[in-house]
């Protein structure tokens, strides 16, 4: 029987959601926690990897397993696993249901914060100097045109495309809190993180609108900006 769980984690002490040979992952701590208290050996797949300490609102993840998982399994699993992570449900699906190659669309947000605010110091990066948010919503805009976003992706990345089809992308600020909103068919690694650290220079008066078009038409990495801290990127949606 195929199941799928749907859980949300805080990502500050896991170096992300994927099994490392020697750094703890949320996978792994899920997998263990399920192993042992069910006496299973059951292998999840993620619908999709976040880099080291990015948070997840809401992910979801596919497990077989000839065993009966009930609500009785969720309460079990959340009581047993650190406040990090929290499992909000455990559901049969069909046999052919993958939670990675399933899945539509992805959404994430990243939160800048203008007031240094100790409750977000895990969630939001705190930037002094103040940012034009008109101009980042216009250069977000700009993605829209464009489907291959090489010069947002890690070097090195074992992918074999890196097109993507942007279906939302927004920057909205609400009082001292800005937030960019970027949905998806598909993600690169470190994408979002590169798109908000090369808006901030937009922000910043740093680049204009039409060389962050052109930063994207040349496809290269090392002409966009750096990446933004992981702690202010969680997944939020994942579609089916």
């Amino acid at each position: 029987m195929r199941y799928k769980i749907e859980l949300s984690y805080k990502g500050t002490n896991f170096h992300g959601w994927q099994r490392q040979p020697i750094a703890k992952s949320v996978q792994q701590v899920l997998e263990d926690a399920i192993n042992l208290i069910f006496q299973d050996n059951i292998e999840l797949v993620g619908c999709g990897r976040t880099d080291s300490g990015v948070h997840a609102k809401y992910y979801v993840a596919h497990f077989d397993s000839e065993n009966n998982y009930t609500e009785q399994a969720v309460r079990r699993l959340n009581k047993f696993l650190s406040s990090d992570i929290a499992i909000s449900s455990i559901s049969k699906v069909n046999d052919d249901f993958h939670a990675r190659f399933s899945a539509k669309e992805r959404s994430y947000i990243y939160h800048i914060t203008e007031i240094k605010n100790p409750f977000n110091t895990d969630f939001a990066w705190h930037i002094t100097k103040k940012l034009n948010v008109e101009l980042m919503n216009q250069a977000i805009l700009k993605l829209y045109n464009y489907t291959d976003f090489t010069s947002f992706s890690k070097l090195h990345s074992d992918v074999k495309t890196n097109n993507c089809k942007i279906i939302n992308a927004e920057v909205e600020k609400i009082n001292s809190d800005i937030f960019i909103k970027i949905t998806a068919d598909r993600f690169l690694r470190d994408m979002v993180r590169a798109i908000t650290g090369t808006l901030v220079d937009v922000g910043k008066g740093k680049i204009s609108i039409p060389y962050f078009c052109t930063i994207i038409e040349e496809k290269d990495r090392r002409k966009a900006g750096q990446s933004a801290p992981a702690h202010g990127l969680s997944l939020v949606d994942v579609k089916y």
